[in-house]
Parts: C-alpha cells; structure tokens; sequence
C-alpha cells in the first residue's frame, strides 16, 4: 500500500456516499493549490489525467 493510499481510503470512508460536481471538485483544487503552491505540479497532472480519461479509450 502507498503512503498516499491512507489519504485515498480516509476520503472513500468520509465522503464515499456524497455526490460532487466536477466544477465542485475543481473548486477545491484550486483553494487546495492556493493553500499549498508546492502542489501544483502533482495537482495539474492529476486534474490533466482525469480530463483525457476518455481520450485513451478514443487511442483503441
């Protein structure tokens, strides 16, 4: 298990019921980049990958 996974279970468990918008989620990153500027590299490719998730399946 990574490191990063405990953060990823702890928000499945806190708000795995929750229902967001992704102009809800793309809030908190930005206010999560503001907070943290030395995250905005990991940030931005995260939120690159989940943009072109359907352009893999576009690649078969």
């Amino acid at each position: 298990m990574y490191f990063t996974d405990r953060g990823i279970e702890e928000l499945a468990q806190r708000r795995g019921d929750e229902e967001v918008t992704f102009e809800w989620l793309a809030e908190q990153l930005r206010t999560f980049v503001d907070l943290n500027p030395d995250f905005e590299v990991p940030v931005e490719r995260l939120a690159t990958w989940l943009a072109r998730l359907d352009d893999e399946d576009e690649d078969e």
